[in-house]
């Protein structure tokens, strides 16, 4: 099969690195791509929601599935785009259709979703502009901290968690009304706090059945000790440690069961990666927010562990037989360190030539923003490298993970020292 994947970062380094190991994968394509896919594949350049540019680069190249990696595309109606079109139809599309796409792309949809399901989560309620003043009255009633969210795309930065009441009805005015986030704050969530413990569950689905991959846990906040500004994510740990064999069951039973089901009873087509982001309160489970696709940089820590051929699962998916397939998975963790730029998550510069990379090993690393310039790789984005390593348990995988980060440098470089202090 020719097989393209979409998107540019490390969560896209990783398909295509695993992709590239399988038989099925006859010729690996990915748009655009980075430094990183361009050593194992061919980068094409074209923007994840140019739907016509990808539909020339799929004809010419004769591609046969898709595998979309950011949400963007996703929520704007890829996989509609595709089964709507003649010349495209028969072309495989891994990543649900824009119906079920909205449980990312709008946080209000998918509160709505978790309660008609009885699935755990906090209260809440959503404002628009016109309604302001009322958001101001349900902060009072609300005990600190308040948890303010963008109902649409934000990048992942559209979540605001603040202690002080003032603050607090500030930012709201910040986003309803001056556009904080754009178009994604033209309505807020504000949520009750819930006080706890987060990790992140990955679910494959085919539509019908549904496979459980290994758990995560990722690191947004930009600074030590979680503090400062959010991030897309500065590293990620899998498995989780805490979670035991009880709270798993929980987590099953009373989360992905009926979101999975909620799924079918809603006629929400669905086919390809559910990541349920969680948080533990006194030992019960409860759910955040929904993304229509895998974490970044959770999928960094999370695919390396999975043996199974990547390949045979999609196509399981593609074939709704996906409960015949044996998830095998390495025992050992994986600990995801993410390399930053200067300045991230706010403004920072590029162009600044990475050096060490040859001289890492006994480790993966993923490029994220990074680019080959005139034979040399460049930073190109906020978040730049992820280094992935291993070890019996955590700390192991993550003393593994920091040796290959210091033989790695570029100007202004940055990362969070202290992964896992939680755990």
């Amino acid at each position: 099969m020719n097989v393209l994947v979409l998107g540019s970062g490390g969560r896209e380094h990783t398909f295509a690195w695993k992709i590239s190991q399988s038989q099925h994968c006859e010729n690996l394509f990915v748009a655009p791509g980075n430094s990183g896919t361009e050593s194992i594949a061919t980068n094409l350049k074209v923007s994840v929601n140019d739907f016509l540019g990808i539909k020339k680069v799929v004809q010419k190249n004769r591609i046969d599935m898709v595998v979309v990696g950011p949400e963007a595309p996703l929520v704007n109606g890829i996989h509609d785009f595709f089964l709507n079109d003649k010349d495209l139809k028969k072309v495989s599309v891994i990543g649900p259709q824009k119906a079920a796409a909205k449980l990312e792309g709008s946080k209000e949809f998918a509160k709505k979703f978790l309660i008609k399901h009885n699935i755990p989560t906090a209260a809440y309620e959503s404002f628009k502009p016109n309604q302001i003043i009322d958001g101001y009255k349900f902060l009072e009633s609300l005990s600190p901290p308040y948890v303010l969210k963008a109902d649409g795309l934000a990048s992942g930065k559209g979540v605001l968690i603040i202690d002080n009441l003032d603050k607090a009805k500030k930012e709201l005015k910040s986003m309803l009304l001056e556009s904080k986030f754009g178009l994604a704050s033209k309505k807020v969530v504000i949520e009750e706090f819930l006080d706890g413990i987060e990790l992140s569950c990955f679910v494959l689905t085919d539509g019908k059945d549904y496979k459980v991959l290994p758990t995560a846990k990722d690191y947004k906040r930009i600074g030590e000790g979680d503090t400062g500004l959010n991030t897309g994510g500065m590293g990620a740990i899998s498995p989780v440690p805490f979670i035991d064999d009880s709270l798993l069951s929980k987590i099953e039973t009373r989360i992905i069961k009926p979101t999975v089901e909620g799924l079918k009873t809603d006629r929400l087509p669905y086919k390809g990666f559910i990541f349920i982001g969680l948080i533990v309160v006194n030992n019960e489970p409860m759910v955040i927010e929904y993304n229509v696709r895998m974490g970044d940089p959770e999928t960094e820590a999370v695919l390396p562990r999975l043996e199974t051929d990547l390949m045979e699962i999609f196509i399981s998916i593609r074939d709704q037989n996906l409960k015949y397939v044996n998830l095998k998975i390495n025992p050992k963790s994986a600990a995801t360190v993410v390399l930053v730029s200067g300045g991230y998550p706010e403004e920072y510069e590029k162009g600044k030539e990475i050096s060490g990379l040859e001289a890492v090993n006994n480790v993966l690393v993923f490029h994220a923003g990074a680019e080959n310039h005139n034979g040399k790789v460049v930073t190109s984005g906020g978040r730049v490298i992820a280094v992935t390593g291993f070890g019996n348990g955590f700390k192991e995988a993550l003393i593994k993970s920091y040796a290959a980060v210091s033989k790695i440098s570029f100007e202004g470089m940055n990362y969070r020292p202290d992964l896992g202090f939680d755990l």
